[in-house]
């Protein structure tokens, strides 16, 4: 009986060289993809990086300790962590309640809704803060004074972080497969249950990742709580605002000092929560 199988030469060894130079030139296309991210990275990120530690060190350890350390820097620090922990939890459980409206139920309007979500990326953060101050200030339209306090800053800075979350837990809920929670529900799960068992496990690393934007991007804001905040010293005024008081008092060793802080604080946060993530998430994987 005749094969009616055709061999191909690049599998069998008609064209020996074939296949290698196929991969030789994959593997060419490979590194100079490779090799012009890491050149763009390196200046676009890593080289502003590398001039502000340099400045910041320009003083020497002693002159960077007195300005991370001095009571002014210490206060801003103590209000922009504790603003911006608290704009975190609060984004994580009601990015979580957005995202999953949006996914989940279905009314009038939705997309409209769906595109105001993204609004605080393309919008000037000053003009967020201008929003704030005429919505909150002292002629506020619904009765609440929140101008010079860290309530007014918690807001403005609500309003700039919101799709983080939203936009990270989105796409995951978009993919979860609904027939597993059927099946816990027909199990006598309660819904409840099927949140805190099956999905919360699945969400947890998109989440955390959600979280960890939206933190770095809250220590780290300036326009959104420039007017509202009003920059009180040891009350409103974050680490962002301290670092223009020291730019304008000609500063800049300082000034790049609190912004290595800031810098290393995002990083380590980021650091930790992507690997709770990746954890969580590998930990899904096998008991599935």
């Amino acid at each position: 009986m005749t094969s009616s199988v055709v061999s191909r030469p690049e599998f069998t060894g008609g064209e020996p060289g074939r296949a290698s130079r196929l991969l030789e030139r994959r593997h060419g296309t490979t590194s100079l993809r490779v090799g012009a991210a890491s050149i763009w990275l390196s200046l676009i990120v890593l080289l502003p990086l590398a001039a502000i530690l340099w400045q910041s060190a320009g003083g020497g350890w002693q002159a960077f300790w007195f300005a991370v350390t001095s009571n002014a820097a210490v206060a801003s620090f103590k209000v922009t962590l504790t603003v911006s922990f608290g704009v975190t939890a609060v984004n994580l459980v009601f990015g979580l309640l957005v995202a999953w409206v949006l996914t989940r139920d279905d009314f009038v309007g939705k997309r409209l809704v769906d595109s105001v979500i993204d609004l605080p990326f393309a919008l000037p953060t000053i003009v967020a803060s201008l929003v704030m101050l005429a919505l909150y200030g002292p002629a506020s339209p619904v009765g609440l004074h929140l101008q010079h306090t860290k309530w007014g800053i918690g807001v403005a800075l609500l309003f700039v972080t919101l799709p983080f979350v939203v936009r990270s837990v989105q796409p995951v809920l978009l993919e979860l497969d609904r027939e597993i929670e059927e099946a816990a529900a027909s199990l006598g799960a309660n819904n409840w249950v099927i949140f805190t068992r099956v999905m919360l496990p699945a969400l947890l690393p998109s989440l955390l990742s959600g979280a960890g934007l939206a933190f770095s991007r809250a220590i780290g804001e300036f326009g959104s709580v420039v007017l509202i905040g009003g920059a009180v010293p040891g009350e409103t005024e974050v680490s962002s605002q301290w670092i223009r008081t020291l730019i304008e008092n000609d500063d800049r060793t300082g000034a790049a000092a609190i912004s290595i802080v800031l810098l290393a604080i995002s990083f380590v946060v980021l650091l930790i929560l992507r690997a709770i993530g990746s954890r969580a998430a590998r930990r899904d994987a096998m008991e599935q």
